[in-house]
């Protein structure tokens, strides 16, 4: 416990520095990280394979080794997030509104770091390269707890950093990783040492982190994703669409794990069940998706509450329904406020559904994949947000910052603009 607090000390103490430290050093930290991880590539696979053996030894679930294991595809995924962060522009210090109250007396709201942020992770090695990049560029120290099954990968990475940080004579506090099963439960009750949470990993994980801190926590509980295949919809688009969102990653949040398919169009039924079980991907859904699926095997889900279920692998549930209203109505229901999409060829139909569903994302004739930050050219995400508050959606490095209010003044008291005869403000915008 001393240890962990002595790290979220030490970080909160670096915060300050990073905080106004030069943004060409923070990228000049990034590019020297991103190097590393390059040049390092054998070690981190090598150590991400101890990892996966442990994990699979202790029985750990085919989703989470999904996200676990790296690749050489997904190691050259983690460095050219970090460049693309790199390559986008500042965003502290950022002139959000300039106001002239009156003469002599000039009002900015500016963009500042948040401070001290806290990543509790599960398994994903790659998002916590992500979250450091996003983190230091944005000014933020971070502290990292990351599931246990990654503790070596993990620890390979802080290496990585912590030599990028030395080189560019940053604090080497801007980025700890604490471990041990007490860290989450420390970290949490840290109020005035960690400024922000960001939790990635199981509904429980976040669920857990949300009910047991005052902190602000940035994160969604699930990722239940559909896809509305309209009575104007291609089929074939449909089909690749379909495929798409299921099979690229299906452990990943923006995965669907619903598809809601209109009644005129059930002769795409069998079509799209002979797609999936080729592919594959274990099929459940309404008594109709069973009858016409053509033989393919269909488990009928008897429980309503199972449209709310986030799979997280190979498997889709799939619902006939009479009309537009009622797969707004089932998303609205079941949905998890993350990603939701409609395949047509009617613009106004569509245009119905991107005004009323009323997700983070709502898309058109698009996977649900592309929801995520590096996708939307944010570098990189620290998480997808479903709340109603910003941020919303994939949180990049706007998401990171907070703002302040700077008045520059020559003299003024309150009191010259209250009373009988109150001075006016200007209230001018620049």
């Amino acid at each position: 416990m001393t240890d962990i607090k002595e790290s979220a000390e030490q970080a909160h103490i670096a915060s300050r520095a990073l905080g106004v430290s030069n943004v060409t050093t923070r990228n000049s930290a990034l590019e020297s990280f991103a190097r590393g991880i390059e040049h390092a590539a054998l070690m981190l696979l090598a150590r991400n394979a101890e990892d996966v053996k442990n994990a699979e030894a202790k029985g750990i679930s085919r989703a989470l080794i999904g996200r676990l294991k790296l690749s050489d595809s997904k190691i050259h995924q983690m460095v050219a997030s970090v460049r693309q962060v790199i390559g986008l522009d500042d965003p502290t210090g950022r002139v959000l509104r300039h106001t002239l109250l009156d003469d002599g007396l000039d009002l900015q709201q500016v963009t500042v770091p948040f401070g001290t942020i806290a990543a509790i992770i599960e398994s994903r090695p790659d998002a916590v390269v992500q979250l450091i990049s996003l983190a230091l560029k944005s000014g933020n120290a971070l502290v990292v707890k990351a599931g246990h099954e990654a503790n070596s990968t993990v620890a390979a990475i802080e290496q990585l950093v912590r030599r990028s940080l030395i080189e560019h004579e940053l604090p080497e506090g801007c980025v700890t990783v604490v471990y041990g099963r007490e860290a989450v439960a420390a970290l949490l009750g840290m109020n005035g040492r960690i400024d922000l949470i960001v939790p990635r990993g199981s509904k429980e994980l976040i669920q857990y982190v949300q009910g047991n801190t005052c902190i602000p926590v940035i994160g969604h509980a699930e990722g239940i994703c559909h896809i509305y295949v309209d009575a104007e919809a291609d089929w074939e688009m449909a089909t690749r669409i379909i495929l798409d969102a299921k099979t690229q990653a299906p452990s990943a949040c923006n995965a669907v794990e619903t598809v809601l398919i209109h009644r005129s169009v059930e002769d795409f039924v069998p079509r799209l069940a002979m797609s999936l079980m080729k592919a594959q991907v274990k099929i459940r859904g309404c008594n109709v998706t069973a009858r016409l699926a053509a033989g393919i095997a269909v488990d009928v889900i008897t429980d309503e509450r199972e449209w709310a279920t986030e799979y997280g692998d190979s498997t889709i549930a799939v619902k006939v329904v009479e009309s537009l209203d009622e797969a707004m109505t089932h998303i609205a229901r079941f949905g998890s406020g993350h990603t939701d999409c409609i395949l047509t060829s009617n613009p106004e139909t569509a245009r119905r559904f991107l005004r009323e569903v009323d997700s983070a994302g709502v898309f058109h004739n698009a996977s649900t994949r592309f929801a995520d930050g590096f996708r939307y050219g944010l570098g990189a995400e620290v998480g997808i947000s479903t709340g109603k508050l910003p941020p919303r959606g994939p949180v990049g490095l706007d998401g990171l910052v907070t703002y302040k209010w700077l008045l520059h003044g020559s003299g003024q008291c309150a009191a010259s603009y209250t009373g009988e005869n109150a001075k006016p403000f200007r209230h001018q915008q620049y």
